[in-house]
């Protein structure tokens, strides 16, 4: 693995845009290095990185930030019509 500040030739800058409330879209193949020192490495064109930590499949998002539980409150989303 290089160093953080080495680069291969030819090599640009990586895209990586914040999904809100979501992943990070990184272009192009990506190597994560994780908590426990190991690294995992994805050969697409584009991957999207787990921030919430909810994924069962970590380091990299399976929308499991999508799932949200539903606001139960009186009068609030996922609750009937009043009586």
């Amino acid at each position: 693995m290089t160093a953080p500040d080495e680069r291969p030739a030819g090599a640009g800058a990586r895209r990586v845009r914040p999904v809100p409330g979501g992943p990070l879209l990184i272009e192009g193949p990506v190597e994560v290095e994780l908590p426990d020192g190991g690294t995992a490495r994805s050969d697409r064109f584009v991957t999207a990185v787990c921030t919430c930590r909810r994924s069962r499949r970590y380091p990299w998002c399976d929308t499991s930030h999508r799932r949200r539980s539903r606001d139960r409150s009186p009068g609030g989303p996922g609750e009937g019509p009043q009586q």
